[in-house]
């Protein structure tokens, strides 16, 4: 996976291989999909969510340019693999998931590892996480209408911002530095995720519209 998903096509960080050659990304997918764990595809995690394909993965944890020690936020943990391999190269990771029944499963498996520097909460991701902000990173790992002021205004000075924005079928990924107070925009690549559903997000398709 290492050598021809992620090398043979760009990625260059030796601290992003170095994570993914130690995280099992097989233990984030049920037994049965362990065959498939390694492959260059997005698999099922149940709740219509995905884990996302490895070279994203690394795409994304790449375009973070992690040095070390810094205090990142994760919207949306998923199968938790994304965290694991932040948690390789971070200080501390904070990961919200809104649905309750993943959020479990993904800090099972992540305990499970060894992992102490994770902190997973259920909640709405696309507002953030106010108490433990400024945040040296944010990663966004489902599909935004546009970047959530929030998540802007828990971005530290220095710090950097990736997620995907687009409508529900596909986006653009893209990469936010802040310098000196300024916000600095990079498109990264065409991308597709999963919605995020939120207040600043993605309205839940399974409920309905509050009334006027």
């Amino acid at each position: 996976m290492v050598e021809d998903q992620l090398i043979a096509r760009g990625i260059r960080d030796p601290r992003v291989i170095q994570a993914f050659l130690k995280v099992p990304r097989h233990q984030f997918v049920e037994e049965g999909l362990w065959p498939k764990a390694y492959g260059d595809h997005a698999l099922p995690i149940g709740h219509g969510q995905t884990i996302s394909q490895p070279y994203m993965v690394a795409l994304m944890t790449e375009s973070l340019g992690l040095l070390g020690g810094e205090k990142v936020l994760e919207i949306g943990t998923g199968s938790g693999y994304q965290a694991a391999v932040l948690a390789e190269l971070a200080g501390r990771v904070f990961t919200i998931e809104r649905m309750s029944a993943l959020a479990t499963r993904a800090k099972e498996i992540l305990d499970g590892l060894g992992y102490q520097n994770i902190i997973v909460r259920v909640s709405d991701g696309s507002t953030g996480w106010r108490e433990f902000a400024p945040f040296d990173r944010i990663i966004v790992t489902a599909g935004a209408p546009e970047v959530p002021r929030s998540l802007l205004d828990q971005l530290a000075e220095g710090g950097a911002l990736v997620i995907p924005v687009g409508d529900r079928v596909g986006q653009h990924l893209v990469r936010i530095h802040r310098a000196e107070g300024q916000d600095r925009h990079e498109e990264i690549c065409l991308c597709a995720f999963v919605p995020l559903v939120g207040r600043e997000g993605w309205a839940d398709p399974e409920k309905p519209p509050p009334e006027a």
